[in-house]
């Protein structure tokens, strides 16, 4: 372990993921909550895709984006969450370089699909009470399989120079990550080099591609509460209401930790690094788990298709 701290190298073989610096004697803990949220996340997120699949009624634009969702959430969280547990059980630390990368690259894309995703959540918000009548022939099949190639498209695209920026940089003092997962900031900091294009690339992409989403989605929620305000009764804008009442959940549990996370490593150099890391587990765990919660909770059609399922099987 030595060595490979002192030793000088270009492109290191291997990484060493620390885990949660300074919480190592508290392992063991703190892996009960994050295997128990990250199986509610795995079960949820699974059973949204097979009441779906399984539900001819739920074959709608708002199910197909929620399915959308759903395996964003399980590819961004399985990419992350078993090296980290396999290091609080396991002490296993170790992950080659390319697959440093490759992890890299998945939680930034997905993170961004996400992000997207929930942009096309709020278009088809909008339409539904914007313009009711014309639902159907707006929002078509062929409509929501064109936005969701676009989401991929997009932020697969926009993350593609993470890795290439990590790997061109050399790396000669360290290779020990003080985190849990290759994220970008925290694998090019190792670097010998000045890494500013790598820093104002993350910037860049946080203002823009985060950034413009949050536009489209007050754009969206402007155009539907001036509709609402517009119903002729109370009754009348509280049922329409509620039936954002989900997405805007989900909406508060990917961006408040993902801009506070982004912040507090690009700023928050006062902050304790247990805490930093700690928090952007938080990122990574809280909306795979509460999206299906939110959505089976709020969502009628998969609430009554779950309660039946359920009742099916005690029959």
């Amino acid at each position: 372990m030595s060595d490979l701290n002192t030793t000088e190298f270009t492109n290191p073989s291997t990484f060493i993921l620390l885990g949660i610096p300074g919480l190592e004697k508290a392992y063991i803990w703190i892996s009960i909550p994050f295997c128990t949220m990250y199986t509610i996340a795995l079960l949820g997120n699974f059973t949204i895709l097979f009441i779906v699949k399984r539900e001819p009624s739920l074959h709608e634009p708002m199910f197909y984006f929620l399915c959308m969702l759903a395996i964003s959430d399980l590819v961004m969280s399985t990419s992350t969450i078993p090296k980290m547990l396999s290091i609080f059980w396991f002490n296993s630390r170790e992950i080659s370089f390319s697959a440093c990368l490759t992890q890299m690259y998945f939680v930034h894309s997905f993170s961004g699909m996400e992000s997207g995703i929930l942009v096309a959540m709020a278009f088809d918000r909008y339409v539904a009470i914007c313009n009711p009548l014309r639902y159907s022939t707006i929002l078509t099949n062929s409509v929501v399989a064109k936005i969701g190639l676009t989401v991929v498209l997009h932020s697969g695209i926009f993350t593609l120079p993470y890795p290439f920026l990590a790997r061109q940089w050399p790396y000669c003092r360290t290779n020990i990550i003080p985190h849990f997962y290759c994220g970008h900031i925290a694998v090019v900091q190792l670097a010998c080099a000045d890494i500013r294009i790598s820093s104002y690339y993350g910037l860049f992409d946080l203002l823009t591609v985060i950034g413009m989403d949050v536009f489209f989605i007050t754009v969206s929620y402007t155009q539907i509460l001036r509709a609402i305000f517009h119903l002729p009764t109370k009754d009348a804008r509280l049922k329409t209401f509620g039936t954002c009442i989900s997405h805007l959940c989900a909406i508060s549990a990917l961006y408040v930790p993902d801009f506070f996370s982004s912040l507090m490593y690009r700023f928050g150099h006062n902050v304790p690094l247990h805490f930093l890391v700690l928090f952007d587990s938080v990122y990574l765990l809280v909306p795979p788990m509460l999206h299906p919660i939110i959505y089976g909770v709020r969502t009628k059609q998969i609430r009554g298709r779950l309660l039946q399922l359920f009742t099916q099987g005690e029959t």
